[in-house]
């Protein structure tokens, strides 16, 4: 059977313990384990799939912690590279009173962005395997170029690769850099996930549909859109297939967007599916499984700790 990769960064998430207040006005966090790589490799892990993180930490207590967390997960930790050249990365959150977050990052650098492209080599990628990534870690640093090795390494032995740009713009020296970043990799992806927050940001296009439709470049021949409480939407060039969203009530949405793609990656790679060719039916199942298992996610506080099981899907779909 086939594995998810994914490649980027983890961290740790400094959760608020208190809603509808500014960062700075924050009196008290609690430690969650973070990152949207890690949180997609957990996500594939804890719904039953095979998963694997690539990735380097800091030989410190926060890097032995996401490991400790990973492990325990399943998730395959082969692949994490440990260094004293530089601390694990940490975010801090605030939360507004409807869940949605604030971020400030302290990584200048941290050890997910020495990861350099000679230490991918021995990764043993085979036919089938899928790789994830997102925009975080793709900044000027030596993990950018890491990035490219994988990519290359894993399409060569006829992989899937999968991208959510997962906008940062606080990691970025300015909005265009990011996105020109994101259009320079959006290419190299066969799946790309983007949210309605997202699109017209990374796109330069207010209108929806021709914004879409942009994103259909190089290799790309999927794009998944996600709305939040108004579901998500699978495009490839000849379907749209829509699935609504779920009624709940919201505590976090930090990590929904990763339980989201963690569920979709996790069926095509469960169900072996080719990235080329899915049936409109297969893609509605896929993409209503996917949407339960985000929208499960923002009921719950935390990254990995809200990630859903394959149960918990299940029974929100009605035992589907």
């Amino acid at each position: 059977m086939s594995i998810v990769y994914t490649i980027g960064e983890a961290l740790i998430d400094f959760i608020p313990t208190e809603k509808g207040i500014g960062l700075k006005d924050v009196s008290g966090f609690e430690r969650a384990a973070g990152g949207a790589p890690f949180n997609v490799a957990c996500a594939v892990a804890k719904l039953g799939g095979s998963s694997s993180f690539i990735g380097k930490l800091g030989r410190d207590a926060f890097g032995d912690f996401l490991v400790e967390t990973m492990s325990g997960i399943g998730v395959d930790v082969r692949h994490v590279l440990r260094t004293g050249e530089a601390k694990t990365g940490l975010a801090f959150v605030s939360l507004s009173s409807d869940g949605n977050r604030d971020f400030s990052f302290y990584r200048n650098p941290s050890a997910d962005m020495l990861l350099a492209a000679d230490e991918i080599g021995g990764i043993p990628f085979g036919n089938g395997d899928i790789l994830h990534f997102c925009s975080v870690d793709l900044i000027e640093a030596p993990v950018k170029y890491a990035h490219l090795q994988a990519i290359e390494a894993v399409k060569a032995m006829g992989g899937i690769v999968s991208f959510d740009p997962n906008v940062r713009l606080p990691l970025w020296s300015s909005p265009e850099a990011c996105r020109r970043t994101i259009l320079a990799f959006l290419p190299k992806a066969h799946i790309v996930k983007i949210s309605d927050e997202e699109l017209a940001f990374v796109t330069g296009l207010e209108d929806e549909e021709q914004a879409i439709a942009s994103l259909f470049t190089g290799d790309v021949r999927h794009v998944v859109y996600t709305k939040g409480a108004a579901g998500a939407v699978w495009y490839t060039a000849d379907e749209r297939v829509a699935v609504p969203g779920h009624s709940v009530t919201v505590a976090d949405t930090t990590g929904a967007g990763d339980a989201f793609i963690g569920a979709l990656l996790y069926q095509l790679h469960t169900r072996e599916l080719p990235v080329n060719g899915l049936e409109p039916g297969v893609i509605r199942e896929m993409l209503a499984y996917a949407n339960a298992a985000g929208a499960i996610a923002t009921t719950r506080k935390g990254a990995v700790s809200s990630l859903p099981g394959n149960e918990d899907v299940l029974r929100m779909l009605g035992g589907v």
